[in-house]
């Protein structure tokens, strides 16, 4: 059920710390942490605590929780010193997504001109 842990989840089992997982920020119903096949010099993932297959699903349901992705992912890029920096929300498995919980990416570290459109 939405907004329950899945338990076939990886992004749940981090949240619950049975997963270890290098976590940078953490609020009430966000968690913050580095990707582990990152694809550029900062990759970020910022997730909720709570579960939601994909952003869509995360907004309609809980909009104010997906702002605050937003916002933590926009702290987060501060706290590693980012000036510029991409968030990416990948929602079904035809446009990249692997892990099917809410998440978006935060990219940067070094110019990211590759994939624009």
């Amino acid at each position: 059920m939405a907004g329950e842990p899945q338990a076939d989840c990886v992004f749940c089992k981090i949240v619950s710390g049975d997963i270890p997982a290098t976590v940078v920020r953490r609020t009430d119903r966000t968690l913050t942490f580095r990707d582990i096949n990152p694809q550029a010099p900062t990759h970020l993932l910022v997730i909720p605590r709570v579960h939601h297959p994909n952003a869509a699903e995360l907004a309609a349901a809980e909009p104010g929780i997906a702002a605050e992705l937003l916002v933590e992912a926009g702290a987060a890029a501060g706290d590693d010193g980012l000036e510029s920096y991409r968030l990416i929300f990948n929602t079904g498995a035809d446009a990249g997504q692997t892990v099917f919980h809410a998440h978006v990416h935060v990219l940067g570290g070094e110019p990211l001109t590759e994939g624009l459109v």
